[in-house]
């Protein structure tokens, strides 16, 4: 299929590296605007289209994904999926409807618990014993729309946010894989998740990682 990929940090680049390995090369690759970096605000490209330069991946960094400027780009590959993983922008419906079998988006939690930007930090900070990833159809609410593939992991007693991303962008990205082949053989099954059994994640700060030595 002609996919699109959509990711910034580093965490998305496992994914995009899956989907190269199996033979599925985006046509594009959508990333953040590079941005100063370190306490020297050197500009640094995103890990992901460090990772895409290595592939000769056409790479697009729009500072807006929706306008239309940046439609008529995506158009002109003509996906037939566009793939998001962690890519730092909310995309509007003209985008989610360009594709022909619409657009797809990991997320490291059980969905519907833990929408939202945080979901691996949320579930240790609870001390949660089991987490895992969902893929999803795209739709235009947050980590709203129906389920493509789901599967539970364990949490350690001591995870960390280093080791928990490792174990979902393994199992993330054989989901994934899975996923790209039942859409190309026409058997993917989308069901609704159940609103009523969701959660979101806080918007993490610095006051966040602060400790109160009294407890």
């Amino acid at each position: 299929m002609r996919i699109i990929y959509f990711g910034t940090p580093d965490f998305s680049v496992a994914f995009l590296e899956a989907l190269i390995a199996e033979g599925h090369i985006p046509v594009a690759v959508v990333s953040q605007p590079d941005k100063p970096q370190g306490r020297k605000h050197i500009t640094e490209p995103t890990p992901v289209k460090k990772y895409a330069e290595l592939h000769d991946i056409p790479i697009l960094q729009p500072t807006n994904i929706n306008t239309p400027e940046t439609l008529e780009k995506i158009r002109v590959f003509q996906p037939d999926t566009i793939v998001v993983v962690a890519f730092g922008q909310i995309l509007k419906q003209e985008i989610l409807s360009l594709p022909r079998f619409g657009c797809i988006n990991v997320h490291p939690s059980l969905l519907p618990k833990y929408r939202g930007a945080a979901p691996l930090q949320e579930a240790i900070l609870h001390g949660d014993t089991e987490t895992g990833v969902t893929i999803i159809q795209i739709d235009a609410k947050m980590d709203h729309g129906p389920i493509l593939a789901q599967e539970t992991l364990l949490l350690s007693s001591d995870e960390t946010l280093s080791s928990l991303r490792e174990k979902t962008t393994t199992l993330g990205s054989r989901l994934l894989i899975d996923v790209i082949k039942k859409i190309q053989d026409g058997a993917a099954q989308p069901h609704p998740q159940d609103d009523t059994l969701a959660t979101y994640t806080r918007l993490l700060t610095r006051e966040s990682g602060k400790i109160d030595w009294k407890k």
